[in-house]
């Protein structure tokens, strides 16, 4: 295991830091064991929701099960919802183009190196809600540590380190198969155990240190976060050297086969239902940490009477947040056109395919307790709703009108900026008010989504949203 602690993209790094580095590391073998000697056989498991691109989730088990013959791994972990939807879409690409992908969520084992990252997570997903109930919090914590702490070289140090721990997992795993980690950790753990053929898909248009994971091939959706990485500037006080281009790649946004596969004819029945002046279809999402439920409470009221009117047709997705379900749907019981799906995937499929050529009513609110329908609800809805109303992260990149509210954590403001200029959304706006007031305006100005659909076509056309099919060359070594 080659250290990459105290050197990074040839830039030393201080012995202050280094040695933090490895205390943390040292202190999560403390609270959770030594686990490196541990051979973790590896078995499959097919996750029902993911059926149709034929995923299998990899397992521990009691011996080591065959890959496929063209196998792809997509290394990931659950933090939100973000890394997961990044995931499906690098699966789905993966089975168009004749892989069979392979699902390795680091975090899912009986592993120290799988509890260290799930500890992280939950001290994250609490400081993410506590930001939105604290403004105190967030702006002197949250919106600093997102956009400029995790910026710093040096908060790669502690990671790259801690991520030795993930290694044991990835022992009896081949060396030279595909892989695409999702989120930073599972690449370093991957590049740690020797894998050869690593792809660091990076989520945000905001370059960071936290994202770095030297001896992958690192991809980007967007050419502000080339530059930001080929020159890593920012990152330290100092000139830093950068990513050299043999690693470094802008491949466009992350987007599932599925939902590229017919985008024309999608835009081409949202401009149709729009202009004719059919009920606006709204797809809202609660964040992956349970952030939003006021503000979706807030949006739904305003929206009340244009719904009754059939001007408005909501869609909410509280992913697997019970507590904001159960909330929500008690705000919803005396209001008229109130359609609950509660744990009934199978119906919000049914449902999705009635409407993509049928009508769209009411306030339909959506729970599931396993994570790939709560988090695939999502791409089912998006091809036959008009306009998805979001903070401004993963989802900033999707082909569907979009309407920023307000992001959480500084390094979220780049995914608005960059829709906004590429012309596929609109501003962020950061009140409730400011939200309501530029959903009226969409639905009484039906020429803006239209618009917008036609600018979504282009962005196609040129290969916009091709970013995880490269994303799967890159790792296969396809020219």
């Amino acid at each position: 295991m080659t250290d990459k602690t105290s050197v990074i993209f040839g830039n030393e790094i201080d012995k202050k830091t280094v040695k933090q580095a490895e205390k943390s590391k040292a202190g999560y073998i403390k609270q959770f064991g030594d686990d490196s000697s541990a051979d973790y056989k590896i078995a499959f498991r097919p996750i029902d929701t993911l059926s149709h691109i034929g995923v299998n989730n990899i397992v521990f088990g009691e011996t080591n099960e065959k890959f496929a013959e063209k196998p792809l791994i997509v290394g990931n972990i659950r933090m939100g919802f973000g890394h997961y939807r990044i995931s499906i879409a690098m699966a789905s690409c993966a089975k168009a183009l004749g892989f069979t992908p392979y699902w390795l969520d680091l975090a899912s084992f009986d592993a120290t190196g799988s509890k260290m990252i799930r500890k992280q997570n939950d001290m994250y997903s609490l400081a993410s809600r506590i930001s939105q109930k604290s403004r105190l919090f967030n702006k002197i914590v949250w919106e600093p540590l997102n956009s400029e702490g995790f910026k710093k070289i040096t908060y790669n140090a502690k990671d790259q380190k801690n991520s030795e721990l993930l290694v044991p997992i990835f022992k009896n795993i081949p060396k030279d198969i595909p892989y695409i980690a999702t989120h930073v950790w599972p690449s370093q753990g991957a590049v740690h155990a020797g894998l050869t053929n690593v792809v660091n898909a990076i989520p945000d248009n905001w370059p960071m240190g936290l994202h770095l994971s030297e001896g992958a091939i690192h991809t980007v959706q967007t050419p502000f976060a080339y530059l930001g990485y080929k020159t890593l500037n920012g990152f330290s006080k100092k000139q830093l050297k950068g990513i050299p281009e043999s690693e470094l790649f802008d491949v466009g946004c992350y987007v599932d086969h599925e939902l590229l596969s017919d985008l024309e004819n999608d835009n081409k029945r949202r401009k149709e239902r729009v202009k004719s002046g059919g009920a606006i279809r709204i797809l809202m999402n609660v964040g992956g940490a349970g952030a939003g439920g006021d503000m979706l409470l807030q949006i739904i009221d305003h929206l009340s009477n244009a719904v009754e009117q059939n001007k408005v047709a909501l869609y909410i997705n509280t992913g697997d947040h019970k507590a904001v379900f159960d909330r929500i749907a008690a705000h919803l019981e005396n209001k008229k056109k109130v359609k609950l799906f509660n744990n009934d995937y199978e119906s919000l499929k049914t449902h999705a395919n009635e409407i993509k050529e049928g009508k769209a009513e009411g306030i339909n609110l959506i729970y599931n307790e396993d994570i790939f329908p709560a988090v695939y609800s999502t791409n089912l809805l998006m091809p036959v709703c008009d306009l998805l109303v979001t903070k401004p992260s993963e989802l900033s990149y999707y082909p569907i009108p979009k309407l920023y509210n307000k992001h959480i954590g500084g390094h979220e403001v780049y995914g608005a900026i960059h829709g906004r200029e590429f012309g596929d959304s609109t501003d962020e706006y950061p009140t409730v008010k400011g939200v309501c007031e530029a959903i009226d305006r969409l639905v009484a100005d039906r020429e803006i989504l239209p618009h917008i659909c036609d600018r979504i076509d282009a962005l196609k056309a040129a290969g916009y949203y091709d970013g995880a099919y490269n994303c799967v060359k890159l790792a296969a070594g396809i020219k």
